[in-house]
């Protein structure tokens, strides 16, 4: 019996489509699954919605709740994590408001800048409780890793913890594929597709379309001429508030296409947003505090929701785009499958720092997780990368050796926070945010 244990399971939505995925595997209709979370209501919620959903799809899953980690980790096969440390009140509110109060505007704010460092701080001591425990409870477990920021937590995760079979898993690769082929009206089962980069900042090194002969063509220059001629993007069924320009542009700048969001690279990078040119947000249509109006409708919602799970006598699920079904499958059936995952990089990036973290693609078998090599990354997109690696490697220097200074000097190198602030206002806001956290940092970050 396969055991796979969810380590942050309120996140009910989540926890839902990753159980209705692993549900609708044939191999995996009879695991133990395992929710845990400190939130004893939303934990309910969702035993309740995974419960109602494995009797639903007609199988012999096991659905159990626990309080304590480790109790919950003994044993397991597989362990998915998804939690959010400070949640959306106070400490998404908190990496939002203090910035913007230091001139410092952000879109999402979880993955690099000054609030993906903040996050990273929150967030990368409680996965290493999780990696002691399975140390301890199930050292032969995978790590299915879910949690922003992604390459942080990967590299924080692999430095430390390096017995630890660990993935860090995105949507993006195979999500940007589907928008691109909705832009190109070609099935999304018809394109052929290889990426490599870092997470959120990964690129396609090929794009192309598969022929009725069986050959393919490069969809590159139907790309860019789709661009030129003001035809793509089409809008953006999943985000209609935000048009996905920034990608295009850079399309047309870098000549490959990145697999994360036009809201999400905006701040990655030093052109887009900037104070006094409200030329460039509206030209590039970038939402600028709509993330947090988001998390808000989304709380809002969910009362509504959880209330009509509780009263439905079915519920279901279409099968997601996200890969945890499939990596467990695989290793359990011993069927192989191709996912794209972040692995500390061992060579299969060369020209990327040995040990930060890569997102390759990865095979998967009964004997686990495989990286493969991307030898071919343009020296262009190696340079971006590296803007961004320098925030990460900083970011995880200053957790693994406790050395406050490092968090101020992950602030300065960011690309988006140097573009708009000097040094004193780095400094100072970074002070500012480590102050407003307080208690959800390390004892060694806090600052009086």
């Amino acid at each position: 019996m396969t055991i796979i244990t969810f380590i942050g399971a309120g996140s009910t939505v989540f926890t839902k489509n990753i159980a209705g995925d692993i549900l609708h595997r044939d191999a995996l209709r009879d695991a133990t699954l395992r929710l845990m979370d400190i939130d004893a209501k939303r934990l309910e919620e969702s035993a309740i919605v995974v419960g109602k959903m494995a009797q639903s799809m007609g199988g012999h899953a096991t659905v159990e709740t626990y309080a304590d980690q480790a109790r919950a980790l003994a044993g397991a096969d597989f362990v998915v994590v998804c939690f959010q440390i400070g949640g959306y009140a106070p400490c998404t509110v908190t990496d939002f408001e203090i910035p913007k109060a230091h001139g410092l505007r952000q879109t999402i704010a979880d993955t690099l800048g000054i609030g993906g460092i903040m996050r990273g701080l929150r967030t990368v001591p409680h996965l290493w409780k999780i990696c002691e425990d399975m140390r301890a409870q199930c050292p032969e477990a995978i790590l299915l890793q879910y949690v922003n920021p992604m390459a942080i937590n990967t590299w924080a995760i692999g430095a430390k913890y390096p017995d630890i079979r660990q993935v860090g898993l995105c949507h993006s690769v195979q999500g940007t594929a589907g928008e691109l082929a909705r832009d190109l009206e070609i099935p999304v089962a018809d394109i052929r597709y290889r990426a490599g980069g870092i997470n959120h900042m990964a690129f396609y090194l090929e794009f192309s379309h598969r022929q009725p002969d069986g050959n393919f063509i490069d969809l590159y220059p139907a790309l860019k001429a789709g661009y030129r001629e003001g035809r793509f993007p089409k809008p953006n069924a999943h985000n209609p508030r935000c048009p996905n320009k920034v990608r295009y542009e850079m399309l047309m700048r870098l000549g490959y296409f990145v697999t994360e969001s036009s809201e999400h690279f905006a701040e990655y990078v030093p052109w887009f947003i900037k104070d006094g040119r409200p030329d460039l947000i509206e030209r590039f249509g970038i939402p600028l505090d709509e993330y947090p109006k988001r998390c808000e409708e989304q709380i809002e919602r969910w009362a509504a929701q959880a209330q009509a799970y509780r009263e439905a006598n079915e519920v279901s699920v279409a099968p997601s785009h996200e890969y945890a079904s499939e990596i467990i499958n695989a290793v359990v059936t011993g069927e192989p499958a191709v996912i794209y995952g972040n692995q500390l990089n061992a060579g299969y990036i060369p020209q990327l720092p040995e040990g930060c973290a890569v997102e390759v693609p990865v095979l998967v078998d009964a004997n686990g997780l495989q990286p493969t090599v991307v030898r071919d990354l343009p020296p262009q997109l190696v340079a971006l990368m590296r803007t961004n690696i320098n925030v990460q490697e900083l970011t995880v220097q200053a957790l693994l050796t406790e050395t406050p200074e490092h968090i101020y000097h992950a602030a300065m190198l960011d690309p988006h926070t140097a573009a708009e602030l000097d040094l004193d206002q780095i400094w100072a806001l970074t002070h500012d945010l480590l102050k407003a956290h307080g208690d959800w940092l390390p004892g060694w970050a806090r600052v009086a």
